[in-house]
């Protein structure tokens, strides 16, 4: 009886089952990325992870380990000079399965499998961690946002935002107003300073007639004076 025995045989024999999952640990460790099937990818995980694993320590015994599952000196090599380099810094988990599908012929579940460390666009555009928000222990689905403090500051802030809004509003319709009434005063400027002209012109024109007027009371005084004269001859 195989009670207990729980895992894939992925319809193969031990044999070729071993010698496929050897094939494709050598190929993902010299390719870096594969695509496969979903469950050929779960039993490659569980098999090539032990073994990136030991190469961490590079002695003879460990290559002698490692060359025994994969069977290939050039991904021994590969694997022992360069992705122990690159996996040295990570506790686990060195390799990600993506899903790309359903395979054309039989419908089969396809993915991506391939080395964390060697996907430059993920480590890159890694996106930045979200806050942690507590939650308080009155309400089950209430959050600090939602407490009475934050909604009477977020009321306040409206308020504060309204009233701004009016005194700008009533600012600017003072200076309207104000543009207004000096344009008003302006208009009416040239109408008084023309009377003020139109009064200095009559008030010269007076001016001038007045001597005229006068000439003949300055003459009197000569008339006199002859008078005078022929009043003495006589």
């Amino acid at each position: 009886m195989r009670h207990g025995k729980k895992f894939n045989h992925l319809g193969r024999k031990p044999a070729h089952r071993k010698a496929m999952l050897s094939n494709m640990a050598s190929s993902l460790i010299m390719e870096k990325r594969i695509s496969t099937t979903i469950a050929k990818a779960k039993e490659l995980r569980k098999y090539v992870e032990p073994l990136l694993t030991r190469s961490k320590t590079d002695d003879t015994n460990s290559r002698r380990v490692v060359f025994s599952y994969l069977q290939n000196k050039e991904s021994v090599s590969e694997l022992f000079n360069e992705v122990a380099d690159k996996i040295a810094s990570r506790p686990g988990g060195y390799t990600r399965i993506l899903k790309t599908g359903h395979r054309l012929g039989d419908n089969a579940d396809m993915c991506i499998i391939e080395l964390v460390d060697y996907n430059d666009l993920l480590l890159t555009e890694a996106k930045p961690e979200k806050a942690k928000t507590r939650r308080s222990r009155r309400g089950k689905g209430e959050s600090t946002a939602d407490t009475p403090a934050t909604k009477t500051a977020d009321k306040t802030e409206v308020a504060e935002a309204v009233v701004e809004d009016a005194v700008v509003e009533e600012v600017v319709e003072d200076k309207v107003e104000e543009v207004a009434e000096e344009a008003v005063v302006a208009e009416e400027a040239p109408v008084e300073a023309s009377a003020e002209v139109e009064e200095v012109a009559e008030e010269a024109v007076v001016e001038e007639e007045a001597p005229e007027e006068a000439a003949p009371e300055e003459e009197a005084p000569e008339e006199d004076a002859t008078d005078s004269e022929d009043d003495k001859k006589d």
